[in-house]
């Protein structure tokens, strides 16, 4: 099981690494053609890489820098299910402003015929809490 966790999470890592890149289509390889989920970036659910396509697309299209980061993943493995739900954090920066987005993440991997895609998202943005 450690091993798949070791996978799953690598896996994961790329995917960061090909968004900062902004290489939509090595980031679209990590997923089902059948996907459905949530994006942080709109209300309406998503389904197919397509739609999908849109979520990476829109933060591409308002920056010049871009910087996507997880932390303190967390992996669960049921047989060829296994469930990565981790914190984002996104930058952007055009010219000289630079922002921030922050929020909580779930990728739902299957395993068929022994590779592993995500068939599955949900992204929201955190909302934090204010003082009176």
């Amino acid at each position: 099981m450690e091993d798949v966790k070791s996978l799953i999470l690598s896996l994961e890592q790329q995917q960061v690494e090909a968004f900062n890149k902004g290489d939509v289509d090595k980031i679209l390889s990590f997923f089902n053609p059948d996907i459905v989920g949530f994006s942080s970036t709109k209300h309406d659910r998503f389904t197919g890489l397509e739609g999908l396509r849109g979520t990476f697309e829109y933060y591409l299209q308002k920056t010049t820098k871009l910087e996507y980061s997880i932390s303190d993943p967390s992996t669960q493995v049921f047989g060829d299910t296994a469930i990565l739900s981790f914190y984002w954090l996104v930058a952007t920066t055009f010219g000289k402003t630079r922002r921030e987005v922050q929020g909580r993440g779930t990728h739902v991997y299957r395993n068929e015929n022994g590779e592993w895609k995500i068939v599955h998202e949900h992204f929201s943005r955190a909302h934090h809490a204010y003082e009176k």
